[in-house]
């Protein structure tokens, strides 16, 4: 079989196995390949080049510089002031005595955190300095969310932190250190702000947001919209740890918040069964509000 022979055939080849994953492009390329250019290029090559083609376009599409209409975060830490429990302020105190001791640091994998950004992609200044606190839940236990953000993950769509944990029993686990980017929330937006760090994908609340992850009940381990809920361990750790960050950053208590609410994406539902009460009884212990 000669090589005008070869190449019909060659090219339906082709076609059918870009088809299958959506090639159109490729196909209308690959029609216009000389004879002798085509006997000398393979199909991984081809669809190597449609890879990098659409990367390149969808790095130049234009994206916006604000996020979408999203509805805005109305704080449940700011109603009604509780009445102080003098035995739970000075458990809250000790703790807050002790939570540099009490505190676990571990390193992850670089892949799963970067440098704060200082300019978005459009050349503006970005101010990097934390102001705003997410809130998550681990699904599975502290364990397996340490070994995910121990584990490399050259894919940018696989990489997570946190940059910080809290056990089941009350255990402070931190993994970024806060003048770090923890890769908490990828499409999200918080009244009305994000950074557009990349080309590649949209705006980020990651490079102005702390974020923080209780451990979740055994009950938890699923996808049901809720559970039995956090400790009073975990209540009392995530009150004092937020208490050190609002001392350390401007972060008012308005933006502490959800990743459920920062999604804009609507797929996130975390931290699902979340006890605002218990926070604001701890942060007005702690004479953080009120």
């Amino acid at each position: 079989m000669n090589a005008e022979t070869r190449r019909p055939l060659l090219l339906a080849i082709a076609a059918a196995s870009v088809l299958s994953v959506g090639g159109l492009a490729w196909l209308a390329r690959a029609l216009l390949i000389p004879a002798d250019q085509a006997a000398g290029t393979s199909l991984l090559e081809l669809l190597n080049d449609t890879r990098r083609q659409r990367a390149t376009d969808q790095e130049n599409r234009p994206r916006p510089a604000a996020p979408p209409a999203h509805e805005p975060w109305v704080s449940p830490l700011r109603q009604a002031c509780p009445i102080r429990e003098p035995e739970l302020q000075q458990r809250l105190v000790n703790l807050m005595d002790d939570l540099d001791q009490r505190r676990r640091r571990i390193r992850i994998d670089p892949s799963n955190y970067g440098q704060r950004f200082r300019r978005d992609v459009f050349g503006n200044r970005l101010d990097p300095t934390p102001r705003l606190v997410v809130l998550h839940e681990t699904v599975y236990g502290l364990s397996s969310a340490i070994n995910t953000f121990k584990t490399a993950h050259p894919n940018d769509d696989d990489q997570v932190s946190y940059h910080t944990l809290i056990g089941l029993d009350g255990t402070v686990v931190d993994t970024v250190d806060p003048s770090k980017r923890a890769f908490g929330a990828g499409y999200s937006a918080f009244q009305g702000r994000w950074a557009m760090t990349s080309r590649r994908v949209s705006g980020s609340i990651n490079n102005f947001a702390l974020h923080l992850s209780l451990e979740s009940p055994l009950d938890g381990e699923n996808e049901a919209p809720g559970h039995s809920g956090y400790t009073q361990a975990q209540y009392d750790a995530l009150a004092v740890v937020l208490t050190d960050w609002m001392q350390r950053y401007p972060i008012p208590v308005e933006a502490i918040t959800t990743h459920r609410h920062v999604d804009m994406g609507r797929e996130r539902a975390d931290p699902r069964s979340f006890d605002w009460n218990q926070l604001r009884l701890r942060l007005a212990a702690l004479d953080v509000i009120c």
